[in-house]
């Protein structure tokens, strides 16, 4: 099976180094074997097809209705939609690929992340184009950094101008749609997802009853640094002597120094402090298969 899903994932990415790393994936088997058995072509899935994650941070910015709007106007139906419960194997599982450069700062606040709620799923589809739909949303989501955000872009219509708060993901291409399925369906779930992908009907109704019910389950909170720095400060009972509150390393010292020393502190507060003061990325460990854009498809398709 190996050797017929690595010329299966040669036409879904332009990286060979995916291909080759993805048709030993267990999460891509599952995906491509359960695809099989109910006769749908796993490369049309992946091509017509993608998810967006509304990850915990858009639940309390209170971001899906505005998403929903944006998805139908960017031309994409929303086909199916699931709640779903993350943890810190879940995080890994998604970004397995990456996260050796990610620095031990952003895994725990990815942590910390996934505990203030459950996150919300949407299958999408698009309409046939010279780019596959997965290729064709991340474009237009807008990238990670926000320096690099457009107006007309997902990410720069919802703000909250944040490298690691960037409260939506999406699989870079085809090849990735067929991994991160099964990383957040199990096989139950798949089978009802699928079933609706086969349906074909607009189901943004439902994602927003499903938002609403996140909604009741998980305040709203704020985004702004300097009131996430004075919740830790009132819950840790004191301001440490010449602190500087406007000084990312002061406040990066003291969120480490709360850690180590074990110390109750709210966890939205320290994810927001921690996103501004704490480092992303380690800078030594190389990236294992790097994001794919709209142009890399194009080359490698022409």
């Amino acid at each position: 099976m190996t050797s017929d899903l690595r010329d299966l994932l040669a036409a879904l990415t332009p990286l060979p180094d995916k291909a080759d790393a993805y048709a030993a994936d267990t999460y891509v088997q599952e995906t491509v074997g359960q695809l099989d058995e109910i006769g749908m072509d796993a490369a049309r899935f992946a091509r017509g097809h993608s998810m967006l994650l509304m990850k915990p941070d858009a639940i309390v910015a209170r971001a899906v209705e505005p998403t929903l709007e944006w998805l139908r106007d960017s031309n994409f139906r929303v086909v199916s939609a699931r709640t779903v419960v993350a943890d810190r194997h879940f995080v890994r599982a998604l970004w397995y690929f990456a996260w050796n450069i990610a620095s031990p700062e952003r895994r725990r606040l990815a942590d910390l992340l996934i505990g203030i709620s459950e996150a919300l799923v949407l299958v999408v589809c698009g309409p046939e184009d010279e780019l596959p739909t997965p290729v064709r949303l991340t474009s237009a989501k807008g990238a990670t950094d926000p320096r690099k955000r457009r107006p007309g872009e997902l990410r720069h219509l919802l703000g909250r101008d944040n490298y690691l708060l960037n409260l939506v993901h999406s699989p870079d291409d085809p090849a990735d749609v067929l991994r991160e399925f099964a990383i957040y369906f199990d096989e139950r779930a798949r089978a009802r997802a699928l079933a609706q992908v086969c349906a074909g009907t607009d189901r943004s109704a439902e994602a927003a009853e499903l938002a609403d019910a996140l909604y009741s389950r998980t305040p709203a909170r704020d985004f702004d640094r300097g009131t996430a720095l004075d919740r830790i400060l009132a819950d840790l009972g004191e301001t440490p002597g010449g602190l500087d509150p406007d000084a990312d390393e002061d406040c990066a010292r003291l969120l480490r120094g709360a850690w180590a020393a074990d110390r109750t502190i709210d966890p939205w507060s320290a994810i927001v402090l921690g996103s501004h003061v704490l480092p992303m990325r380690t800078g030594s460990a190389p990236q294992t298969l790097r994001p794919v854009g709209a142009h890399d498809w194009l080359e490698g398709r022409s």
